[in-house]
């Protein structure tokens, strides 16, 4: 038998996901994470769910992981010295970017202007230019490059990034400066642009590969260190990571390339939401991902995610693929606060994370959070993690207390409160991936998971007006299983900047082609048999004059029998459906990707007992907590023993070992065949 591992680490929990690929059985396991040392809670977690299955390491065949290492490396500023080789003229281009300060007007005076990652002296011009076409027109000056390179080393940079300019045509100085660089400069890693983003726009691809090379010594060190500990404790399958896109990497593969990783935490519940999606017969999905510290909300349409060709950490915008996922920072840890100034209720982003952590944890936490609230409201009973995890509900009511006191109110309307609040950042968040990008959301159901998404998706469905609610099985795992259910996926791209008119489907199919079997090539290095191999193409297209471009993905079949044209027409379709308007101007092609993927794991969602529709067998015991204005009869039932087609009457609660789901009092669940729960409206 063989074995897939999902393994996902949160700001609080780290979540494991072992999957018996042959029946289809699954294990689960949720163990605190360890922000010192990731790979510490990963060990534990492993050792756990293998003594859980009956199982030794040695039998799982993949270890498939979503990590936030690059992500937090950016965010806390933990990433490593660069070292950055331009052209002559072009020292100042990290420090001149693209002059663009978000927010309003006021932004000009309070915005703090992030720091390079490169800083000034840290970059060093080289004589030798390539021109708009991709020839030399001026050869590089060796002498000049080592003597650059020696004072970069000398000065202790951690990173190298070259970056010359029109690299992204011709990379033959870069690949000089690269071998210069491995000889002076040995043990460093060094990051090439026209390998990391072969693309137009020196700024963009400046930016891209000095983030690539920032987070590389991070990320390197601890995948390094996760594949030691995992060989050392048997496991000698292979190791992947999740990319940002929702596809997989090998870890090698990672070590070189980390900026296609910064958001591969919020990928594995996209993907798995897929999988149960698929399952259920749901195919437009926004998604609930709440977690300790943080909320990621996502679009799925038609059982396909959306993606974009920028990924956002923070201040950094990169040029790199990523499933189109937003960011809150809403979570059970999140600390509710009544600013002296205002007096006025604020939820987050603070969070106790996962140390301290909430009161009701009994970790030391002092400062209520959501947690707190949902357990003083009783929407969250004490017996967590299937009664391996006790909560202190006298703790959490004295934290909130403090919140009732400062707003001179009762303290069940405080904890309210603070719900009401963070469900009102949940739906903000929800209508910049729906309705501000053209989406009805009452066209989509919203699926909640993560350990606190069941708790709150009742109430965000009410406010977006989706339904039904979905709180899938194990909910609390949704990321580690799409971790575990997720395919390798590997991309190039080019610049091709032509109008439509001025080429023909010929030319653009032939450079495609040449694209893709350079990934097809890439995935057969790395494993996946050649009839495994899926390619895809995408096109940046916009109308000419325009600065910014909409990507289309596009199968080469569909390419070939509907040519150019029917790239226009979608082009105009989706841009109409973007920004309610379409241009006479003519169209452009900018940029060209091919993708290619391996297989996916056609595995289906074990069925379940057909029940009666009463839920009784189920039930633990009553149950009372907070409706509207006073606390209200409730039962809480075990999900394990659910059925399919039983219907649950709100007020209720369902618990399970990994999350907690509620059922609101004007509300239903039903257990479908596989046994998610679909609340809907009474």
């Amino acid at each position: 038998m063989s074995y897939r591992l999902g393994v996902d680490v949160g700001g609080t929990f780290t979540d494991l996901l072992l999957l018996d690929q042959t029946s289809g059985a699954f294990w689960r396991h949720k163990t605190p994470s360890t922000p010192h040392d990731s790979s510490e809670g990963i060990l534990n977690g492993v050792t756990a769910i293998c003594g859980k299955a009956g199982v030794t390491p040695a039998d799982v065949e993949f270890f498939l992981h979503g990590t936030t290492v690059a992500t937090n490396a950016v965010l806390e500023g933990k990433g490593a010295r660069v070292g950055l080789i331009t052209s002559q003229g072009y020292r100042q281009i990290m420090q001149i970017a693209r002059s663009f300060v978000p927010g309003g007007l006021a932004g000009w005076i309070v915005w703090p202007k992030p720091e390079p990652l490169a800083a000034l002296e840290d970059t060093h011009e080289i004589a030798g230019r390539m021109d708009a076409q991709g020839k030399e027109i001026a050869a590089i000056d060796e002498d000049g490059i080592r003597k650059a390179l020696t004072a970069l080393r000398d000065s202790g940079v951690e990173a190298l990034t070259v970056s010359l300019i029109n690299a992204y045509l011709n990379g033959a100085h870069e690949a000089r400066v690269g071998e210069l660089a491995a000889e002076i400069m040995p043990n460093i890693p060094i990051s090439l642009s026209h390998e990391v983003l072969p693309e137009m726009q020196e700024y963009e691809r400046t930016l891209t590969t000095v983030a690539n090379a920032s987070v590389r010594p991070v990320v390197g060190k601890y995948v390094r260190n996760l594949r030691d500990r995992l060989r050392g404790n048997g496991m000698a399958g292979s190791l992947s990571l999740l990319r940002s896109d929702g596809g997989l990497m090998s870890s090698e593969k990672s070590e070189e390339h980390p900026v296609s990783l910064l958001m591969s935490g919020p990928a594995g519940g996209v993907t798995g939401a897929i999988w149960v999606g698929r399952n259920a017969g749901i195919k437009n999905i926004l998604t609930l991902d709440v977690g300790g510290t943080s909320t990621d909300v996502a679009l799925i349409e038609n059982l396909e995610a959306r993606r974009q060709r920028t990924t956002e950490v923070g201040h950094l915008q990169v040029r790199a693929s990523a499933l189109d996922v937003k960011t809150v920072g809403a979570g059970g840890g999140s600390i509710a606060y009544v600013p002296e100034l205002t007096k006025a209720l604020r939820v987050g982003p603070q969070s106790a994370g996962a140390v301290p952590g909430p009161v009701a944890y009994g970790k030391g936490g002092t400062l209520p959070t959501v947690t707190d609230a949902n357990v003083v409201l009783g929407y969250l009973p004490e017996n967590l993690l299937g009664g391996t995890f006790q909560l202190d509900r006298e703790g959490a009511k004295k934290a909130v207390q403090t919140i009732a006191d400062a707003l001179g109110i009762g303290l069940m309307e405080a904890a309210r409160g603070i719900i009401d609040i963070v469900n009102e950042n949940m739906f903000g968040a929800l209508r910049m991936i729906s309705v501000q990008q053209g989406y009805d959301p009452r066209d989509f159901a919203v699926m909640g998971f993560g350990g606190a998404g069941p708790l709150h998706v009742n109430a965000v469905a009410k406010l977006m007006g989706s339904w039904p609610a979905v709180s899938p099985v194990s909910p609390g795992v949704l990321c580690a299983l799409g971790d575990a259910t997720t395919r390798m996926r590997t991309e190039t791209a080019r610049s091709f900047s032509r109008r439509v008119s001025d080429t023909d489907e010929s030319s653009v199919i032939a450079v495609l082609e040449e694209m893709a079997a350079q990934t097809r090539k890439e995935l057969l290095a790395e494993g996946v048999a050649e009839a495994d191999i899926t390619s895809l193409f995408e096109l940046d297209v916009r109308y000419e004059g325009q600065a910014f471009e909409v990507p289309l993905s596009i199968d080469p079949e569909a390419l070939r029998k509907d040519g150019l044209k029917g790239v226009t027409a979608r082009f105009d379709a989706e841009h109409h459906r973007l920004f309610t308007f379409n241009m006479d101007s003519a169209h452009e092609l900018v940029n060209l990707r091919a993708v290619a993927m391996g297989p996916a794991l056609e595995l289906a969602a074990p069925a379940l007992e057909q029940g009666d529709g009463n839920p009784a067998a189920a039930k633990i015991r009553d149950h009372q907590l907070w409706d509207k204005d006073k606390m209200v009869p409730a039962v809480i039932y075990d999900r394990a023993k659910l059925r399919a087609g039983d219907i649950i009457p709100g007020p209720a609660i369902v618990t399970e070992m990994d999350s907690t789901t509620l059922i609101e009092a004007d509300c239903t669940g039903t257990v479908d065949h596989v046994g998610n729960i679909l609340i809907h409206l009474a």
